[in-house]
């Protein structure tokens, strides 16, 4: 019986096939790599039945690729791997609604990008998957691409059900990366990241930014991992907002503002509490 997820990835150079080499260089991961769109599609129309999830790493030929799958109907657990975090792209999504967005500052959490796009590949609905919503994609291609989806949903579930025993490999997560049994170096230097991304997050929420979406992501999947508490991120929130409240008051300005706020911790705390909602094995 096999234990490893099968990766088929579309990089743009050999230096961008290396850095991957070796962040899938585990036993839980067996990996084919393309640098050109021709063996990648045809890889994928050779073993979509076999094939976990997909790497298409930015480049000026991902709109084509991503033609290329909706013409030929195939819809799959996919990262969008973008060179730089500025590269992010400002639509909600690129291939379908459950892909991930990764930049080059997320590749030591890349694995779990990869765990994470299965995972929600599988709560994916065809109305929400975007799916025949394309410009190369004929009205009359929706109904195959929802039946398609539902039998890919079906198979990956199967799949992982068979190898890892229950649903949901992306809440495979590991005692040893959670907050608390950090060494000390790396809890602090981990809160100062987190602390750090959840300020770029509140000065962009409500700015017409279409990245926030994708930070709220990160932010919630680098807690969950960590196994924080919503304290705690309660604790980053009121730390912002006493930071804030005193820089305005130097400014002369009034600090009521700052209750709007209320609502990206409400935010982030219900995404965080569906991912510990999910976390629970099902029968």
């Amino acid at each position: 019986m096999r234990y490893y997820l099968e990766i088929t990835a579309l990089t743009n150079s050999s230096e961008s096939t290396e850095v991957l080499c070796k962040i899938l260089d585990t036993a839980r991961y067996q990996t084919q790599y393309h640098e050109t769109l021709e063996s990648f599609l045809a890889a994928i129309q050779q073993n979509q039945q076999e094939i976990d999830c997909l790497i298409i790493q930015e480049d000026p030929l991902l709109e084509q690729t991503i033609e290329q799958l909706s013409t030929a109907n195939i819809i799959l657990p996919a990262v969008i791997w973008c060179s730089r975090s500025q590269n992010l792209p400002k639509k909600p999504w690129i291939y379908h609604a459950a892909e991930v967005i990764a930049s080059e500052q997320d590749l030591e959490i890349f694995r779990r990008s990869i765990d994470r796009a299965i995972n929600n590949f599988l709560y994916l609905t065809p109305i929400s998957s975007n799916l025949g919503q394309t410009n190369v994609a004929p009205a009359s291609a929706v109904p195959s691409n929802a039946v398609n989806l539902l039998e890919q949903q079906k198979r990956l579930t199967d799949k992982l059900k068979e190898r890892l025993g229950y649903l949901g490999v992306y809440y495979k997560r590991e005692p040893k990366l959670f907050l608390r049994n950090l060494p000390a170096e790396d809890r602090h230097a981990l809160l100062q990241e987190l602390r750090s991304e959840y300020r770029e997050i509140v000065l962009a929420y409500f700015a017409e930014d279409g990245t926030v979406n994708m930070r709220v992501d990160r932010f919630v999947e680098q807690a969950f991992f960590a196994d924080m508490s919503v304290s705690q991120i309660v604790e980053i929130h009121m730390e912002l907002m006493d930071a804030l409240a005193t820089q305005l008051k130097l400014e002369g300005r009034s600090e009521e503002i700052l209750l709007d706020y209320r609502l990206t911790l409400i935010d982030i705390i219900a995404h965080l509490c569906e991912m510990y909602r999910r976390s629970i094995p099902r029968e």
